[in-house]
């Protein structure tokens, strides 16, 4: 692949909920950008983004896909994204890489959950917004009532490019609305072929033309005073200010396309080289100076060294791991020499690549703006900024959202058992929405995702890539414990029989913080009745107790420590028998603190026909959960809840059931909540018996 300045780079990503073909559309771009010779079906397994064999077996997309194309002398990295929220963390991991985000509709389902979530996150992002309305070859596809409810949840700027030519079966082509031109596919090539504007359509087309004409010169005065005054505006002039509207979230333009038939692809693929922005017009990027800790803003480009950010890592048994990086300023070439600033290290970047599904082109020069994928980086990860030596600021990392579902991992054989860390390791690198843990008290370790298929999917990448073989055990929930008041104790201990004896002694008081305090260590020892060599002794006794829990074996939080008083030997006291007077008297206070468990309270939102509404609320409200919001998307209702994730797992096979498979849901951490006191009782009950503490 040829060299590409900046400014003829564009950054688009394809988003959307699960089905509405975004990996399809993906191919008919390929093949419409003559990269591919014929299209791949995702049923036969055989697409350029969704190669590997866990997204095969599925029919979905599981990861990202880089799908870099020229087009007409500009080079467009595509990145096709996954739809569904068990793998959220590759569409945030996306938007980082993208400078232009297309939300991707199935014409018949409409708006759903998924594309609420993405609009959401592009706002916070400040990035342009287009839509496709896709498959309106369908039966029962309609453009125009897709349209209106994309108009009514995300206002009237949102505005079609394009109207489409023919219905369902009969969709052949579209109308450009700016240029007044049609065009119909007369195969699935996607070649284009002029035509005229169908006299049945032209009274449409005219309205939607006038109406996008005036949306558009409303956003420059001086145009606009021409209009009014009866003149005729430039062509170039309405399109100049489209692009900077649209660049700056004040139009959000909509195109016809049916992916299978590749109708309407190539005019929307000349839309994104005329009006999409390139790297350097993407709102600035937030970054905090490691000198001074002080956050701002820098724009891509706007500094002269190289700086670069990892937004996917991803694990291949063979390659090793490999970095997915974004050029934010300079150039990268292989064999430099850059700085990880969140690491303190140096990399060495040998080889460099630029990425289409599975295949790999070697790179001779990687610019400002665009990706590309090195490997064999030694402790590079994803968030971290890797920076020439002028460069003193790393990006903010990416906000991945907290894993609450958690499952036991069992391996099959003592071989599985002792390859299974490592690999764990590497799983980790891979998704940072996965979490491990080591549960001392029941002696398991427990993976923590986003859901069951998440959980699933990752045991089979396991055992593909590292040969690993386990099993999941039952879902657990990532209960916390905490203290409701405050309270004094002692801890001590005294061994002075024969030999050098062991001495300490502290008094700690324990309040509890408010939700999300974490843990607070206060030292107000006065006098130094502990010595301050001593001191971190009893704060890592403390953490330590907190990690392994005290009522039931959960991590306990939101509670503040004062160490305010204690004693110690000149000869016998050691940093051993101060952390461990600081955990016997942890543990005493907790107890006599009114402690309680809290459980993870899941935002809900399940979109599914409006015929369902009744049956899906009485089961939310029976799974404890508070019903707090009920929208319509036309045809289909979103209900919004607050539900305890112990309610929730294995809901997927409970929604398919009372929705006939028509329903879909999300859910993502809200906040946590105390247990009700039976529950909480009956959870502590099935503790397993913790070890006995010893004996003073």
């Amino acid at each position: 692949m040829k060299q590409y300045t900046t400014e003829d780079l564009r950054n688009v990503g394809l988003f959307g909920h699960g089905g509405s073909g975004k990996t399809t559309l993906s191919e008919a771009i390929l093949y419409t950008a003559k990269v591919i010779d014929r299209m791949g079906k995702v049923e036969s397994g055989n697409t350029v983004s969704d190669f590997e064999p866990e997204e095969v077996k599925r029919g979905i997309s599981l990861s990202l896909s880089l799908l870099p194309f020229e087009w007409k002398g500009k080079k467009i990295n595509l990145v096709d994204t996954p739809g569904y929220a068990d793998f959220i963390g590759e569409v945030i991991s996306a938007l980082m890489a993208v400078d232009t985000v297309v939300l991707v509709l199935d014409a018949i389902s409409g708006i759903q959950v998924q594309h609420e979530r993405i609009w959401s996150m592009a706002q916070e992002y400040s990035l342009p917004s287009a839509f496709i309305i896709n498959k309106l070859d369908r039966e029962n596809a309609d453009f125009f009532e897709t349209l209106k409810t994309l108009q009514e949840r995300f206002g009237n700027k949102v505005l079609p490019i394009v109207l489409p030519i023919g219905k369902e079966a009969s969709f052949q082509g579209i109308v450009d609305l700016l240029n007044e031109k049609a065009y119909i596919y007369p195969d699935d090539k996607g070649e284009e072929k002029e035509t005229s504007i169908p006299s049945e359509l032209k009274e449409e087309v005219n309205k939607w033309r006038q109406n996008l004409i005036e949306t558009i010169i409303e956003f420059d005065e001086e145009l606009l005073q021409r209009y009014l005054e009866g003149e005729e505006i430039e062509a170039n002039l309405i399109v100049d200010t489209l692009r900077k509207a649209f660049i700056n979230r004040e139009i959000f333009p909509v195109f016809a396309i049916s992916s299978t038939k590749n109708v309407g692809v190539s005019k929307f693929l000349d839309y994104v080289i005329q009006m999409f922005p390139n790297p350097k017009e993407r709102a600035p990027i937030k970054v905090e100076d490691v000198k001074t800790g002080e956050e701002k803003e820098v724009k891509i480009g706007e500094n002269n060294g190289v700086v670069a950010f990892v937004f996917k890592t991803s694990a291949d048994p063979f390659v090793g791991k490999l970095n997915y990086l974004r050029i934010i300023s300079g150039s990268l070439r292989p064999d430099s020499n850059l700085y990880n600033l969140n690491k303190d290290i140096q990399e060495k970047i040998a080889q460099i690549y630029y990425q289409r599904g599975k295949n790999q082109e070697q790179a001779i020069e990687v610019t400002t703006g665009d990706i590309c994928v090195v490997s064999k980086l030694k402790e590079t990860a994803t968030n971290d900024t890797l920076s020439s030596k002028e460069n003193s600021y790393k990006i903010k990392p990416l906000p991945f959202p907290e894993p609450v579902f958690s499952v036991s991992v069992i391996p099959k054989s003592r071989a599985d058992e002792d390859r299974m860390s490592t690999a764990l390791t590497r799983i980790v690198e891979e998704d940072p929405t996965i979490r491990v843990q080591r549960n001392f008290e029941t002696n398991e370790t427990l993976i923590y995702g986003l859901g069951d298929s998440h959980l699933e999917v990752v045991v089979e990448r396991m055992q593909r890539k590292f040969g690993v073989n386990v099993t999941l055990g039952t879902p657990q929930v990532a209960y916390r414990e905490t203290i409701r008041t405050t309270a004094k104790a002692e801890g001590k201990v005294k061994k002075q029989t024969g030999g050098r004896g062991q001495y300490g002694h502290v008094w700690l008081e324990l309040e509890p913080l408010p939700r999300g305090g974490g843990f607070e260590f206060v030292d107000k020892i006065v006098g130094g009745v502990v010595p301050k060599n001593y001191i971190p002794a009893v704060e890592k006794g403390i953490r330590e107790t907190m990690e392994k829990g005290i009522l039931a074996g959960y991590p306990i939080v939101d509670v503040r420590v004062t160490l305010f008083d204690g004693s110690y030997h000149e000869v016998d006291s050691s940093d051993m028998a101060f952390k461990v007077a600081a955990a016997k008297a942890f543990k005493k206070g907790f107890l006599e603190a009114k402690p309680v468990l809290l459980e993870p309270i899941m935002q809900v939102e399940v979109t599914a026909p409006d015929t369902y509404t009744g049956d899906i609320i009485s089961d939310l409200n029976g799974r404890r959960g508070r019903v707090t919001q009920i929208e319509s998307l036309g045809k289909m209702q979103v209900i919004k809840a607050l539900v305890p994730l112990a309610e929730m797992l294995r809901y997927s096979s409970t929604l398919k059931s009372i929705t006939q498979g028509r329903g879909s849901y999300t859910m993502k951490f809200s906040h946590y909540e105390e247990v009700p006191a039976k529950i909480q009782e009956e959870i502590i009950a099935k503790a397993k018996p913790r070890a006995e503490e010893e004996e003073e």
